[in-house]
């Protein structure tokens, strides 16, 4: 097995369609574990491999508990013990939909309509996941930026090791990096066309996926752990 350095759960859509279209989009086949080659795009406002390089190294997904390294004692086969039990008590959710959207300065997957059920559901896999996390160093508490915090994501920071959960929690799916208001207004018709084939309404959440940071910083998908289904 490739030794991973970090440990994160995501959403990555189960659709081929959808997932493959993310994965050429950011260049990373997460499940695969290779680079793909982008689409060609007309009206681009810089190469799209540039756009995308900040979030590429994830792979295509949305976060439920954001990466983190092992506390001591603990192994992979521990996390993925704990994620298959709860993903087994948990039941699986549909969402209204997705759609192309900004995000503060980047532009993201975001979800239509009533999400109180995917709040609940990535609330209890963080708390549930959490005795596994090892301690933020102070220099990984530093690139959270707690000065630009208010003062519960803060609170939320020092005990879960990341600011956006529980009800501060906004499911996305990034892809880009920072932009220009510019290249944003560019890039949002482009990627809204590009996607449109691919979001169905429903969007179902029906699995938990593992994924592990190699020490290149790549990310790949582990395993998935379907939601409701008996062990």
């Amino acid at each position: 097995m490739t030794e991973f350095q970090r440990y994160a759960i995501y959403h990555a859509p189960r659709a081929p369609g959808l997932a493959k279209a993310g994965a050429h989009w950011l260049g990373w086949d997460a499940a695969a574990g290779i680079a793909c080659a982008h689409p060609k795009l007309d009206g681009l406002p810089r190469p799209l491999a540039d756009l995308t390089e900040a979030p590429r190294k994830y792979g295509f997904h949305a976060t439920i508990k954001a990466p983190f390294a092992l506390a001591a004692g603990v192994s992979h086969k521990d996390v993925r013990a704990e994620l298959a039990g709860l993903a087994q008590d948990l039941a699986p959710l549909d969402l209204a939909g997705l759609e192309v959207a900004a995000l503060g300065d980047f532009l993201a997957l975001r979800p239509i309509g009533d999400v109180r059920a995917l709040q609940a559901m990535a609330a209890r896999v963080v708390e549930a996941l959490d005795p596994f996390r090892a301690p933020l160093t102070p220099a990984q508490r530093a690139k959270r930026n707690p000065d630009r915090l208010n003062a519960r994501q803060c609170d939320l920071l020092a005990r879960f090791g990341y600011p956006y959960v529980l009800e501060q929690y906004q499911m996305h799916m990034t892809l880009s990096g920072a932009l220009s208001k510019a290249d944003r207004d560019a890039l949002l018709p482009i990627a809204q066309a590009y996607f449109a084939p691919h979001l169905t309404r429903p969007h179902p959440i029906a699995d938990l996926c593992l994924f592990g940071e190699a020490r290149d910083g790549r990310f790949h998908l582990i395993h998935r752990f379907t939601l409701g289904a008996t062990i």
